[in-house]
């Protein structure tokens, strides 16, 4: 039955892809959904990213899959048939569509309110109440810890810090328009095919990876160097300038026709890839982390921002009973009920999130190691791995029936 309820008050740490797909997943009749966002989101940055079939499938049963398309979203012809597309985005494009259905007073449920220069520095799990930098406190019956690699509600969670560690691993990423690339070959060809794609090159323990976004209308490429073969030093931050010339040294011996697509980038950023062992737990008292507060993970499987809709829609589903009404005075929902859902949110999505972390990891060889915990599967296997992914309430089923079973 479902649990009746004063006005259920959610608070989300963090404006990103994750918080924004939390607030969308957690849209109801009877919710306050407060998203709180360190930034003033007056300039986002530019960058592409991808949601992989499995995310995509969840935007479909959302109701916004057409609407993320028509927001800029380019369907990736290389997808084999996993009931969904591989959409591809400038990350402006997709935060964007994602902000405005968050917020949007049309959709089902009342829309998220975002509170932005609201930074948060810790959380009190049990209570619910977030503590900001200017010192303000706000409560609410649920906390979602959306706030990144760098988290602070991940402390309040853990009960010391956690921090993330680097790779070996740098990346460069270049986002150029169009026009300035229809004279390079096999460049051009990428930019007017009906059918857009992605491809990826491979030299010296260096890689390129680059594909179409925004309408075909710009191309996005990460370069990935192992930081041994580095000719600057890379960044923590991934919006630190990178430069043209040192990226050139690094990819002295691939082709000229890259390095003349290099060359036409009007900027270029440059940052140290760093990842997170998986953590102990994700949750504790009325909060939870997700996205890569809770299991970042480097992009060579492209999951990152995947899994945070993972995250959404396991939130959505252990949470989707909870009626809220029109008193909002009050805790709605007791700790000990929020726990429990938390508790079976995290047995939805611990196991999975942490193999895709550590594959992710293990892709990026011989620049990075994987340790003792090698996956066996192949890159094949673990594509149907990735994104033959139903949603949690499925997943969470049939883990059960394989632990019971055995």
């Amino acid at each position: 039955m479902p649990i009746a309820t004063p006005k259920f008050r959610i608070i989300i740490v963090g404006g990103g892809i994750g918080g924004l797909a939390s607030a969308i997943a957690l849209r109801a009749p009877g919710r306050e959904i407060i998203i709180m966002e360190a930034s003033r989101m007056n300039k986002e940055v530019g960058a592409a990213i991808s949601l992989q079939p499995n995310a995509v499938k969840i935007t479909k049963s959302w109701g916004i899959e057409d609407e993320l398309k028509q927001g800029g979203g380019a369907i990736d012809s290389g997808t084999s048939d996993y009931d969904a597309d591989r959409l591809c985005f400038h990350r402006v494009d997709l935060h964007e569509s994602l902000k405005r259905l968050a917020t949007d007073p049309s959709r089902p449920g009342e829309p998220a309110t975002i509170r932005v220069a609201s930074k948060v520095l810790s959380c009190d799990c049990e209570s619910g109440i977030v503590t900001l930098e200017n010192g303000e406190t706000v409560q609410g019956d649920l906390i979602v810890g959306a706030d990144g690699i760098h988290s602070k509600i991940r402390a309040s969670v853990l009960g010391k810090e956690m921090t993330a560690s680097p790779t070996g691993l740098s990346a460069y990423r270049l986002i150029i328009p169009k026009e300035k690339l229809l004279e390079i070959p096999h460049v051009s060809a990428m930019m007017t095919d009906k059918d857009p794609w992605t491809t990826m090159l491979l030299g010296r323990e260096c890689r390129v990876v680059m594909g179409p976004c925004r309408e075909q209308q710009l191309l996005s490429i990460v370069a990935l160097v192992p930081d041994k073969l580095m000719n600057e030093q890379a960044s923590t931050s991934w919006t630190a300038e990178g430069s043209l010339d040192d990226l050139l040294k690094s990819f002295e011996d691939f082709p000229p026709w890259i390095k003349d697509t290099f060359k036409a980038c009007p900027d270029i950023s440059l940052w140290q890839l760093r990842d997170m062992d998986p953590l102990p737990t994700w949750y504790k008292g009325r909060t939870i982390l997700i996205g890569d507060a809770a299991h970042s993970m480097l992009p060579l499987q492209g999951q990152g921002a995947s899994q945070s809709i993972e995250d959404a829609e396991a939130l959505g589903h252990f949470f989707q009973d909870i009626v809220g009404g029109t008193d909002a005075s009050g805790s709605s929902v007791p700790v000990e009920e929020v726990t429990l859902r938390l508790a079976e949110l995290f047995e939805a999505r611990y196991e999975r999130a942490s193999l895709i972390q550590q594959y992710s990891r293990q892709a990026a060889k011989p620049a990075t190691e994987s340790g003792s915990n090698v996956i066996t599967m192949n890159p094949a296997e673990f594509m149907d791995y990735n994104c033959r992914y139903s949603g949690a309430q499925a997943w969470l089923a049939k883990s059960r029936a394989a632990k019971a079973a055995a």
